[in-house]
C-alpha cells in the first residue's frame, strides 16, 4: 500500500476547515523553536517506545522539517496498523506563520 501523503500546503487549507491530529516527529527543541499551530510533539526518537499511546481509530497527520523523518514514522506506524498521512515539505514548506 502507497502511503499518503500532502503538501504541507494542501495541510494548511485542510486545517482551516477540519481538526486533525497532528504529530510533529521532530526533536522537542526544534518543536519550540517552532511548530504547525496544534501538533502534537512526539520526536522519532522515541516513537518506538511511546507510539502505544496513539489511538488506532484516529488518522494522524505526521510532520517534521522536510519530509523525511515524518516518511519513516508514517511506514512506522503503518506497519503497526496506524492510520497515517504524510506531510510531505515539514514545517519548512507551511505557508503560515508557526507557533512557539
Amino acid at each position: 500500500r502507497l502511503m499518503e501523503k500532502i503538501s504541507a500546503k494542501e495541510l494548511y487549507k485542510k486545517l482551516q476547515i477540519e481538526k486533525i491530529s497532528l504529530i510533529d516527529v521532530r526533536e522537542s527543541d526544534e518543536f519550540a523553536s517552532g511548530h504547525v499551530p496544534g501538533a502534537h510533539n512526539l520526536p522519532l526518537s522515541n516513537l518506538s517506545e511511546n507510539y502505544s499511546r496513539l489511538d488506532k481509530d484516529i488518522h494522524y497527520h505526521v510532520i517534521c522539517q522536510k519530509g523525511g523523518r515524518s516518511a519513516r514514522a508514517c511506514e512506522f506506524l503503518e506497519a503497526r496498523g496506524y492510520k497515517v498521512t504524510n506531510v510531505e515539505g515539514g514545517v519548512e514548506a507551511y505557508p503560515e506563520s508557526l507557533t512557539q
